[in-house]
């Protein structure tokens, strides 16, 4: 049942104002609804993003989401012309390369929104 289901994923902000424009502006995210509560949601793929007003030090230090792109660099591309800044990762078994990481059949890049919660951008090849 629950294969079928629409999936939100729900991502604490500390100000749902300034996050809203980083998800409208900088990842260009059509804006869907607000709710009773603030939360303020983003079309996605077959779901949504929903940016929910929270208390500081909510946001994870862990990737919230990713987002599966057909071209990773021009994807990266895009995003840093519009002010996204991709991070660099080195530990244990996970090293970025100009920003990519490479694991098996994947590549992914990394960076966070305006609130501090990390995001991805990742590519299966082959």
């Amino acid at each position: 049942m629950l294969t079928d289901s629409t999936i939100t994923t729900m991502l604490p902000v500390n100000d749902a104002n300034r996050a809203a424009h980083f998800y409208s502006d900088a990842l260009g995210l059509a804006p869907v609804t607000t709710g009773e509560d603030g939360t303020q949601y983003f079309a996605a793929g077959a779901g949504t993003i929903g940016l929910r007003p929270m208390p500081p030090g909510s946001q994870s230090p862990n990737t919230a989401l990713s987002f599966e792109v057909t071209d990773l660099r021009a994807e990266m591309s895009a995003l840093e012309n519009r002010g996204v800044e991709f991070q660099d990762v080195d530990v244990e078994g996970l090293k970025t390369v100009d920003h990519i990481a490479e694991v098996g059949k994947e590549r992914a890049a990394w960076f966070s929104d305006s609130e501090g919660n990390v995001l991805c951008l990742h590519e299966i090849r082959g």
